[in-house]
C-alpha cells in the first residue's frame, strides 16, 4: 500500500475553513496555526506535573497513592470521557467545543495550583476532560479541513503534542525553583490563552457555514444522503486500530512513568540524569511526527513505515534488557517511533473513516479502548516490578504489548487496502 491515500479522504472536495476577511491561503495558514497551538495544550498540562511532583507531594502532604492519582487522572479521563466528548462534538460543533476545551484547560490549570489536594484533584480532572475533547476533535478536524494534507498535518499535530511535553518537562522544575511549584504550573496557562486567541480568529465559536445544532439534527453528517451510514463498530479496521493504539498508549505511558527509575536502578544514574531520559524520549517524538508525513510524501508504502516504526519501538525494551548502557540510542529510536506511530494511526483513521461523523466515531472508539489500556500501563508495570524485584519482567510486558501493536497495525492496513479496493 503506497502513501497515496489508503482510501478517499472524508471530505475530498472541501478545503480549509475561510475566516471572514482572509483569502484562501491565509485562511489555511491561520487554521493550521490554530490547530497546532491547540495541540501544544493537549499534553503539556499533564507532563508539567511530573518534574515537580515531589514538591507538590511535600506541600500538600500527599501519600504516594495520592500523588499517583494526580498524575493518573488525565489518562483515566481520556478513557472514560471519550464517548461523551464524541457526542458533545456532534451536538455542539467542533469550534464551540474546542473553545470550551481551551477555557477549561486554563481553569483546570489555575485550580490545580490554587488550593489543597481536593482543589488540585478537581483541577486535574478538568484538565483531563478538556484534553479528551481535543483528542477526539483534532483528527476529525484534520480530515475535514485539510483533506489533501492529512499525513502532513497529522504529523505536525503529533510533533506539537511532543513539543508541549518537552517544554513542560524541561522547564517546569527550573521555573519552580524561581517562583514555586504553584506559579510554575499555573504559568503554563499562558499557552491556553494564546491558543484561544488564535483559535477564535481562525474558527470563531461555530463551525463555518453551520448554525448551532440542537436535537436530532446534531450530527453534521445527518443530512448527508450521498452514501449509506458507516457503521464503524462493525468494521474490523476500527478494532484492529483500537488494539494497535492500546499497545502504543500502554507502552508510552508505562515507559514515561518508569524509564527514569529503570535507568537509576540498572545504571546508577543520578535522578536528574535519569529524568533527562524522559525528556529525550519526548523530544524525539517530534522527529517522528515530522518524519512520517515526509516519508509518506515520498510515497514510501504505509505498511513499510509502520514496520520501521514498530521495530524502533521494540528496541527500547530489548535494548534496556540487553545493553542498558546504550540507553540514549534506545530512547531516541523509541521516541521517534512513538511519535511516528501516533501519526500513522490517526492518519489512517482520518483517511479511512468515510465521513466526518464516521471519523469522529472511529477516533472515539480507538481512543476509548487505547487510553483505557494506557491507564493501566504504569500500575501494571509497577506491580510486576514489585512482584519480581527486577525490571526484566516489566520490560517483557512492554515488549509483548508492542508486538501486539505491530501485528494489529499491519492487519489494519490490510483491511484498509481491501476497503479501498472494494470502493473503486
Amino acid at each position: 500500500m503506497s502513501a497515496s491515500p489508503p482510501d478517499r479522504p472524508a471530505r475530498a472536495g472541501r478545503s480549509a475553513v475561510s475566516p471572514a476577511g482572509y483569502p484562501g491561503g491565509a485562511a489555511r495558514g491561520l487554521a493550521l496555526s490554530a490547530v497546532l497551538l491547540y495541540a501544544l495544550n493537549l499534553r503539556a498540562p499533564i507532563t508539567a506535573l511530573a518534574p515537580v511532583v515531589g514538591d507538590v507531594s511535600a506541600d500538600l502532604a500527599l501519600t504516594p497513592a495520592g500523588a499517583g492519582l494526580l498524575t493518573g487522572i488525565p489518562v483515566l479521563c481520556f478513557a472514560i470521557g471519550t464517548p461523551l466528548a464524541s457526542v458533545l462534538l456532534a451536538r455542539a460543533g467542533t469550534a464551540a467545543m474546542v473553545t470550551a476545551s481551551l477555557t477549561t484547560v486554563l481553569l483546570g490549570t489555575v485550580l490545580r495550583s490554587a488550593g489543597g489536594f481536593a482543589t488540585a484533584l478537581v483541577g486535574t480532572a478538568l484538565i483531563g476532560l478538556a484534553i479528551t475533547v481535543g483528542n477526539v476533535a483534532v483528527p476529525v478536524l484534520i480530515g475535514r479541513d485539510f483533506p489533501h494534507q492529512v499525513p502532513r498535518v497529522t504529523g505536525l499535530y503529533t510533533a506539537a503534542l511532543n513539543v508541549g511535553s518537552v517544554l513542560t518537562t524541561l522547564f517546569t522544575a527550573p521555573l519552580a525553583g524561581l517562583i514555586g511549584w504553584r506559579w510554575a504550573l499555573a504559568a503554563w496557562g499562558v499557552m491556553a490563552v494564546g491558543a484561544t486567541f488564535v483559535w477564535l480568529r481562525a474558527y470563531g465559536v461555530h463551525d463555518p457555514g453551520e448554525p448551532p445544532v440542537v436535537g436530532a439534527a446534531a450530527d453534521p453528517d445527518a443530512a448527508d444522503t450521498s452514501r449509506p451510514p458507516v457503521h464503524v463498530l462493525r468494521r474490523p479496521v476500527t478494532w484492529l486500530l483500537a488494539v494497535a493504539f492500546s499497545g502504543q498508549a500502554f507502552g508510552y505511558y508505562a515507559v514515561s512513568a518508569w524509564l527514569p527509575s529503570i535507568l537509576h536502578d540498572q545504571l546508577g544514574l543520578a535522578k536528574a540524569s535519569a529524568g533527562a531520559a524522559a525528556a529525550l524520549f519526548q523530544l524525539f517524538g517530534v522527529l517522528g511526527g515530522v518524519g512520517v508525513p515526509l516519508a509518506l510524501g515520498r510515497r514510501v508504502p504505509v505498511r513499510v513505515v509502520s514496520s520501521v516504526i514498530a521495530a524502533g519501538w521494540v528496541v527500547l525494551p530489548l535494548g534496556l534488557l540487553l545493553a542498558p548502557q546504550a540507553w540514549p540510542v534506545w530512547c531516541a529510536l523509541a521516541g521517534t517511533s512513538q511519535g511516528g506511530n501516533f501519526a500513522v494511526i490517526f492518519t489512517v483513521v482520518a483517511q479511512s473513516a468515510g465521513s466526518q461523523a464516521a471519523a469522529r466515531r472511529m477516533s472515539a472508539t480507538v481512543q476509548t479502548v487505547g487510553y483505557g489500556c494506557a491507564a493501566l500501563g504504569p500500575s501494571v508495570m509497577g506491580a510486576v516490578h514489585s512482584a519480581t524485584s527486577t525490571w526484566v519482567a516489566p520490560l517483557l510486558v512492554v515488549l509483548a504489548g508492542l508486538l501486539v501493536m505491530a501485528a494489529c497495525s499491519q492487519l489494519a492496513l490490510v483491511h484498509v487496502r481491501r476497503d479501498a479496493t472494494a470502493s473503486l
